[in-house]
């Protein structure tokens, strides 16, 4: 069983099983969250449930792992011919979670 769902902007395919990083999630490492944003849910026998544009009823139920931040990127701005230079560094905030079980009600 699988599903496609919807986080932070971005959509993701996730099993149970599954570490997954997403943006940031409120929430301590060890707490339960619950994902009702499914856009699409694939059961055991292979047969899709497509939702419009969410399945209704469905939930995905995961666990923190982390909370954690990402690689730093650097933002440089340049201006030729006027002596304009600014570097500025940034590390975006990212949640690891651990997708538990899918449920199709």
């Amino acid at each position: 069983m699988y599903a496609v769902m919807e986080t932070g902007g971005k959509q993701y395919r996730v099993e149970p099983g599954q570490i997954l990083v997403v943006e940031k999630l409120t929430g301590e490492p060890g707490e339960e969250l619950a994902f009702d944003n499914l856009l699409m849910v694939v059961g055991d026998e292979g047969e899709p449930v497509v939702g419009t544009p969410y399945v209704s009823g469905a939930k995905a139920y995961g666990t923190v792992v982390a909370q954690e931040r990402g690689k730093k990127i650097l933002v440089f701005k340049y201006k030729p011919k006027s002596n304009y230079r600014r570097r500025q560094g940034h590390r975006q905030y990212h949640t690891r979670v651990r997708i538990e079980r899918i449920e199709l009600a």
